[in-house]
């Protein structure tokens, strides 16, 4: 990969401006490693970061690079501010779940199709509560009755649920023990930051900034943060 699109990476995924000093911390290692002075990785650096710059600064670039706060941000231009801004109206609000509900969420994307029974002894507690959540936040539907005596409704994750966690399909879900760990890294952290298509949208007045998230399940505006619980929840826990 060339200096130019390592830079050009680096500065479209930084959440927030990253100063020149950052970027050569980052690309430094390998510079040195192939035999580059300090001084030269810096001087390099800053060549090809004008030269970036320059390639967005032409009109019919809708977005540029920037100093900003002593870094480096790559946002809309302010001309496009407007369209942006209607733009990020259009888009979805991140969606809010109680751990219970992200709990039951995850036994049916592993097990679907799969009854309330099933998830409820999965999980200890009565879920049918936080399956009506789910329901609402159209993250699951139902998939048919099981052949069984009762014929109890199964479900299953929907096309919505692949979108909010930036999945092409659930074959492309973590491990139960990435999982597992994933969620209790997040809930350390108080919530778990997933987006819409995996984009987190940004709006100010000067423009607006596009960051990718991580992939997957790891990636994804939906926020697992304690929230109320859906009305009628029967799960203590929620």
């Amino acid at each position: 990969m060339s200096l130019k699109a390592k830079l050009e990476a680096i500065i479209y995924a930084a959440e927030t401006p990253i100063t020149l000093d950052h970027i050569i911390q980052l690309l430094n290692e390998s510079a040195v490693a192939e035999g580059a002075t300090d001084d030269e990785v810096k001087s390099r650096v800053h060549v090809v970061l004008e030269e970036l710059i320059d390639d967005y600064a032409p009109a019919d670039r809708g977005i540029e690079i920037r100093q900003i706060a002593g870094g480096y941000r790559m946002s809309t231009k302010p001309e496009q501010h407007d369209v942006v801004r209607d733009f990020a109206k259009s888009l979805k609000p991140p969606i809010r779940l109680s751990l219970p509900a992200l709990e039951t969420l995850a036994v049916i994307a592993y097990k679907q199709p799969v009854t309330v029974p099933e998830i409820s002894e999965i999980r200890g507690v009565d879920s049918s509560g936080v399956i009506a959540t789910l329901l609402d936040r159209k993250l699951i539907t139902t998939a048919g009755r099981k052949a069984v005596i009762g014929r109890p409704i199964l479900y299953k994750s929907t096309k919505e649920f692949l979108l909010r966690f930036g999945l092409k399909d659930v074959a492309e879900l973590p491990s139960m023990e990435e999982f597992e760990k994933l969620v209790a890294e997040s809930f350390q952290n108080e919530l778990v930051p997933l987006s819409d298509n995996g984009v987190e949208v940004v709006s100010s007045d000067v423009g607006d900034r596009r960051v990718e998230s991580e992939p997957a399940v790891a990636a994804t505006d939906m926020e697992a943060a304690s929230t109320e619980p859906h009305a009628g929840e029967s799960d203590p826990a929620a």
